[in-house]
């Protein structure tokens, strides 16, 4: 760089720094202030308007010495003899200690009505609820749904309480902002802000979940704490977190409101559910079964049995139904009819549109109550497990593979070979060889070769095709004939459908090719 250059360069700095200096001059203090960013909008005035209806679930439970576990054994001698001797053996009281937890509630009615989770209070002896001004008011049980985790309590104040109200959990979207009120380890009264990350979330707590994810910090403690939307409205209530180390990573769940409402409601009104009961087993439609039914995609819930002495035992819905839309509901998938009917109203008589045979129709049926005490009635829809349509074996069943597939069984014997099945007549030998009931008609499964594809999909010797291709089968052979018939037609897999021993039906798409 010459003389020059650098001369002007030194001038041209000098400039440029006088301008900055006159600029700030002029800008002043306030003016630097209002240059910096603001940050987020504040939720304060929001928060609190709404902390005082959120309330600390304290909770005891007597617990007896038996069920404290063994006293630890220490040496003869040891110098620790006398401290567990103390501890254990000379605890005044003798029988029963006394477990605490803690957990969140929030305020429903000025009158005292609280709602929190059945997990919070479940098997407590004394319930408290501490609001916070720090007084605190003993609380009795209501009602508590352990399938939605649910329960509602109510306390006796002296004055009427800061409540809040229910909002509309099915307009939240996911990015919406939401915040969380709660008592996490303890630390009562603490909020946090988060979004909506997902919706719908089933995470196998229960029959009807459709969780709202939410990663605002939920931890131990927040259990029972509502979920607000910016208007300060409940849209859910905190329920569970996934969490390796214990404390919030950043993926909790609430109940919305759209399941919790209803539920809340009956809770305090009944003092229990009183839900819908369509009286029906069900499982998924998989692609291989949509496919085999000539279904254009897999949406629906597949019905695989029809409960006896159910609301639709006298045949508006029949097994091998696929039922499309359940009360102006469009069901997607099994869990959504369970839900859709949990919902429902008792006695009410509801349009389900279906698929049978192919064509579409809808039919009108009148829901029956669920009952939690029989073992048919344990869901309004007995769902089958997710993903694959088979059920797994029972215990004590034959599994796959374990006859070899040339073996020979009672009736006349047909082998499919491609699908790796032996067949038999379902005769007297075959109904006591393997425990069949005499209510189950149809062809035997005599045996499954290992690694066939209808061992792939869970098929064991014993259990008895009743159907393929929605046809009642008689024989083996017309099994086999059938089987054929399909193939020629360029179908690629063969609905069936499949009784176990006892009579439970299922459905299975086994492939062709």
């Amino acid at each position: 760089m010459t003389a020059n250059a650098s001369t002007r360069s030194k001038r041209l700095m000098t400039g440029l720094l006088g301008v900055a200096l006159a600029f700030g001059a002029t800008m002043g203090p306030v003016g630097l202030a209002e240059a910096q960013p603001t940050g987020p909008e504040s939720v304060a005035n929001l928060a609190e308007g709404l902390i005082g209806a959120v309330v600390n679930i304290a909770t005891s439970q007597n617990v007896k010495e038996e069920e404290r576990g063994p006293m630890p054994q220490v040496p003869e001698g040891s110098p620790f003899q006398e401290f567990f001797d103390d501890f254990y053996k000379n605890r005044e009281g003798g029988g029963n200690q006394k477990v605490n937890s803690l957990g969140s509630g929030f305020v429903i009615d000025p009158s005292g009505f609280i709602v929190t989770n059945n997990h919070v209070i479940e098997n407590a002896d004394d319930i408290e609820a501490i609001f916070s001004d720090g007084s605190k008011l003993k609380a009795k049980l209501v009602g508590t749904d352990p399938k939605t985790d649910l329960s509602v309590l109510k306390v006796e104040p002296p004055k009427p309480l800061t409540a809040v109200k229910f909002g509309d959990s099915r307009k939240m979207r996911i990015g919406d902002w939401v915040m969380a009120i709660g008592n996490p380890f303890g630390l009562g009264g603490s909020v946090s802000v988060g979004i909506v990350s997902a919706r719908g979330r089933n995470i196998n707590a229960g029959p009807y979940d459709n969780f709202i994810q939410t990663d605002a910090a939920i931890n131990k403690g927040n259990s029972g704490g509502p979920l607000f939307n910016m208007d300060g409205e409940v849209i859910g209530i905190n329920t569970a977190i996934i969490s390796p180390s214990g404390g919030s990573i950043g993926i909790g769940f609430a109940v919305p409101t759209e399941l919790a409402e209803n539920v809340i409601r009956q809770l305090k009104e009944f003092g229990e559910t009183r839900r819908g009961w369509l009286g029906v087993r069900i499982q998924p439609v998989t692609d291989a079964v949509a496919t085999s039914l000539g279904l254009k995609s897999n949406k629906g819930a597949l019905v695989s049995g029809i409960i006896k002495g159910g609301p639709v035992e006298n045949g508006q819905i029949r097994t091998g139904d696929v039922i499309l839309r359940f009360d102006g509901k469009d069901i997607s998938e099994s869990r959504d009819l369970v839900r859709s009917v949990a919902e429902s109203t008792v006695g009410a008589e509801v349009e389900v549109v279906l698929v049978r045979d192919g064509k579409e129709q809808t039919v009108k049926v009148k829901l029956g109550r669920l009952e939690d005490e029989p073992a048919e009635a344990e869901s309004e829809v007995t769902e089958a497990p997710s993903g694959e349509e088979t059920l797994p074996p029972q215990a004590g069943e034959p599994q796959p593979g374990d006859q070899p597939s040339g073996e020979a069984a009672p009736g006349a014997p047909a082998s499919v070979d491609r699908l790796g099945l032996s067949l038999g007549a379902l005769d007297d030998a075959a109904r006591q060889k393997f425990s069949i009931a005499e209510s189950v008609e149809g062809v035997v499964i005599t045996a499954v070769e290992a690694g066939s594809a209808a061992a792939g999909k869970g098929l064991v010797a014993g259990e008895v095709i009743v159907e393929v291709a929605q046809e009642f089968m008689e024989t083996p052979d017309r099994v086999a004939e059938v089987l054929q018939r399909l193939k020629s037609e360029g179908r690629r897999s063969a609905h069936m459908m499949i009784a176990n021993p006892a009579g439970d039906l299922r459905f299975v798409a086994i492939p062709l090719e």
